[in-house]
């Protein structure tokens, strides 16, 4: 299989696309979140892959490295399994049918009038970049974490939202590749009235299970260099680990709303990148 870096400066490109790697699992760890919006645009820029394939690859790194930053929930029975089930089942067959029919139905050029066309690259890379401001938006206006609805009392469940919810977070993931956590944790807080730490607990597992499902999707639509994606998901592990143990010196909540000011920034350089300079 051919590499999909530039011929020029590949190996470059390489290594600082294992940097990013560090930083973004370093990012997972330090803020339970947040690090998969960072994955697509070190993908695009700094390694040089396609937009659709990096939508692929973030998924998987997305889908693995959420997946370990579980596990320290599950020790700790901050896990809600019933309220997983119910969010992430139509969330897997969202995320599965967007990677597996919708993303390849979009055409190469969307939309053509004069000088300007509207490819498939630019229209996910512009999404991509109003989601990240999204995402911006509600890390900075984020609250110190409470206890919770219903910490000792019985959870009653808002079904038909949770499942909405759920489809409609599959899709998104589907395509941008990003996790979607910003979206899961407040849902799961308000609809299913979970107290905030097993809400974020909660909120990994089901981002671990749907990207990875979702990424099932692109095996046999995408050319998936297995090396290069094993490489970099582990490295991004090692960040998590990094950021996990540091993140104890620091306010989460500082952290967060500092983070949701650098994702803005991001997102400001790729609508003006991608729109502006050509």
């Amino acid at each position: 299989m051919a590499r999909f870096v530039p011929a020029k400066l590949s190996r470059m490109n390489e290594v600082l696309g294992y940097i990013s790697a560090i930083v973004i699992g370093f990012t997972l760890g330090l803020i339970g979140g947040g690090g998969s919006i960072l994955t697509v645009p070190a993908l695009v820029y700094i390694v040089g892959i396609s937009p659709v394939l990096s939508t692929a690859y973030s998924l998987f790194i997305v889908g693995a490295s959420a997946l370990v930053g579980s596990f320290s929930y599950m020790k700790k029975e901050l896990l809600h399994y019933r309220t997983a089930i119910v969010f992430a089942i139509p969330s897997f067959v969202a995320v599965f049918a967007t990677r597996k029919f919708i993303v390849p139905a979009i055409p190469t050029v969307v939309f053509t009038s004069g000088s300007f066309t509207l490819t498939k690259d630019l229209t996910i890379m512009v999404f991509f970049a109003v989601i990240m401001l999204l995402a911006s938006f509600s890390m900075i206006r984020s609250k110190n974490e409470g206890t919770g609805h219903g910490a000792g009392g019985k959870l009653k469940f808002n079904y038909p939202m949770i499942m909405l919810e759920g489809i409609g977070v599959g899709v998104l993931t589907g395509l941008v590749g990003a996790g979607g956590g910003f979206l899961i944790i407040p849902a799961l807080v308000l609809l299913a009235r979970l107290p905030m730490k097993m809400a974020v607990g909660t909120s990994l597992l089901i981002i671990a299970a749907k990207s990875l499902i979702g990424f099932t999707g692109d095996i046999g639509n995408q050319p998936i260099d297995w090396q290069f994606l094993g490489i970099f998901t582990t490295v991004a592990m090692g960040g998590i680990i990094l950021g996990s143990f540091v993140s104890k010196y620091f306010s989460p909540l500082k952290l967060k709303q500092g983070f949701g000011w650098f994702v803005m920034i991001m997102a400001v350089y790729i609508l003006g990148k991608e729109l502006l300079i050509k």
